[in-house]
């Protein structure tokens, strides 16, 4: 079973119709023990970065272990940007540091929170977007972005190009809402079900 982690930030509910709509089982563990049983992690997530705080220690913990017996990972839009070093709207609270960078506010020209449906440019060959075609549309809602590194195998723009998914050996993160997104959403959270059962 998937363990969506739980951590006060993220709109659960809707990711769990998500992969329930693509048959996948999911659980809420209660303690970072239970990460023990899980085939799979994701951490969901909507607000500021300082949220993700919650998750230092025996969390973090409990995930790098998982990490390390190739348990994939997927990170959700603030669960995105939790996979990187942190982000400049916390500065003292610390990412998980699986991807390089940090998390930068959209420049001011442009309308922010950016908000609606965006297209997915550049996409590389990737196990999470198997099946997902360029130019595909998909939901967004954030003020920060992750910055464009080796890692990313989309991107987007907004004011300017920024990381629209990162994927990095069974370590997956989308900036978008895949539960949001339709058919291609849909695709996305199909394919990391997947892993979870290979």
């Amino acid at each position: 079973m998937i363990a969506l982690i739980d951590y006060g930030a993220g709109n659960l509910t809707s990711v769990r119709k998500g992969f329930d709509a693509v048959g996948a089982e999911l659980f809420t563990p209660a303690d970072p023990s239970d990460l023990a049983r899980a085939s799979g992690i994701v951490v969901p997530g909507v607000g500021n970065f300082a949220a993700t705080a919650v998750l230092e220690g025996a969390w973090t913990a409990a995930i790098e272990r998982a990490i390390r017996s190739r348990v994939p990972l997927f990170g959700i839009c603030l669960g995105m940007q939790w996979l990187f070093e942190g982000s400049d709207e916390a500065p003292g609270v610390a990412g998980l540091g699986a991807v390089p960078g940090v998390c930068a506010r959209l420049p001011a020209r442009v309308k922010v929170p950016h908000v609606g449906w965006n297209s997915l440019d550049a996409p590389r060959p990737s196990v999470l977007l198997d099946g997902i075609r360029p130019g595909s549309q998909v939901y967004f809602t954030h003020s920060f972005a992750a910055p464009v590194t080796a890692e990313s195998v989309a991107t987007c723009e907004h004011g300017a190009e920024f990381a629209a998914a990162v994927e990095k050996d069974r370590i997956f993160g989308v900036q978008f809402h895949p539960e949001k997104s339709s058919d291609a959403g849909l695709r996305i959270l199909r394919n990391f079900a997947a892993l979870t059962r290979a």
